[in-house]
């Protein structure tokens, strides 16, 4: 039996308007807005799980897309209908830029202008 050495907690993502990006995930996540002030965001959703949004002076969003890898990380969701979750979330403030990839992911950018990708839910059983 092995034990292991760490859980993840939170993953928490460097933005310049916490609160903003809080409301956003809250809603596009189906989850609650746990904290929120001008320099951190928590949102709890799913059961206990966490993304916290903290604020970084000068922050610049990066670029999509990305061939140089600056990007570092982004956030894939499954959903059940990609046109349905893409109108949703551009209500919800999200962009979608032009350069897209292939048929069944769509890149859309948070409202500071993290990327993240939808796709269908089937894809992942």
């Amino acid at each position: 039996m092995t034990t292991n050495p760490a859980t993840l907690a939170m993953v928490t993502v460097d933005c310049a308007d916490p609160g903003r990006e809080a409301e956003f995930w809250a809603a596009v996540l189906g989850g609650e807005v746990g904290y929120s002030d001008e320099n951190y965001g928590l949102v709890t959703h799913g059961g206990g799980q966490r993304l916290g949004f903290g604020r970084v002076e000068g922050w610049t969003p990066p670029g999509w897309p990305n061939e140089g890898g600056s990007k570092q990380f982004h956030l894939d969701l499954a959903v059940d209908d990609l046109a349905e979750a893409e109108a949703t979330m551009l209500g919800l403030g999200a962009t979608r830029p032009d350069d897209q990839p292939d048929e069944g992911w769509t890149v859309l950018l948070d409202p500071d202008g993290h990327p993240f990708c939808l796709t269908k839910a089937a894809n992942w059983n």
